[in-house]
């Protein structure tokens, strides 16, 4: 099986579920830049619940994916270790893999196509898992050779996906607020460490 993907900003659980199980997956860099989706934004899990971590972008009119530039706005990179040093410096691994994540909010990358693909690069080698990925050179408009997930994972509508069945793994805030499902893989990796690609 196939799967179309979007790019992803320290994607989710089920976005790395989809890379780690298809024949190949196929991520869309020539779609428009959609707001408020994991294109630019991940979920992590804080002391107070759920937090959402969203790079500032800049774009043109009716720019695609490829050409969305990251903007300095705001001192996010800054904002985004820290926040990720609060909600995960007491996990298993943070400090075991905090060297290999640091690097992505201290070097300053243009587009934010390349700044997910190398993330995700990293993550992969991370978590242990060699997919088959390919990049399209066109906007793919029909999924009649692959499953299309690129609305499907999505953080505020998400669509039923019945081959994505989250299973518990420990979280450092269990007992406070309960298993919190598809979060960032940064929650799965700082917490379960090795064992991450057992839950994928």
């Amino acid at each position: 099986m196939k799967a179309l993907l979007s790019t992803t900003y320290f994607g989710p659980v089920q976005w790395y579920q989809k890379l780690y199980r298809s024949d190949e997956a196929i991520i869309e860099a020539c779609e428009n830049f959609q707001k408020q989706t994991y294109r630019n934004r991940c979920i992590i899990a804080t002391t107070q619940g759920v937090q959402a971590l969203t790079i500032p972008v800049t774009r043109g009119n009716d720019s695609t994916i490829r050409d969305v530039r990251i903007s300095d706005h705001g001192n996010w990179r800054h904002l985004h270790w820290n926040a990720l040093q609060s909600a995960y410096g007491e996990s298993p691994f943070f400090e075991y893999y905090q060297d290999d994540i640091r690097p992505f909010f201290e070097k300053r990358w243009d587009f934010l196509f390349d700044f997910n693909e190398e993330i995700r690069l990293k993550v992969c080698e991370l978590i242990d898992i060699e997919p088959t990925v390919t990049l399209t050179s066109e906007y793919s408009d029909s999924s009649d050779t692959a499953r299309d997930y690129r609305s499907a994972i999505n953080p505020k509508h998400p669509v039923p996906d019945p081959d994505f069945m989250p299973k518990k793994y420990y979280q450092v805030y269990l007992q406070k607020h309960g298993f919190l499902p598809n979060l960032s893989i940064l929650d799965l990796l700082f917490n379960m460490g090795p064992e991450s690609i057992f839950y994928l």
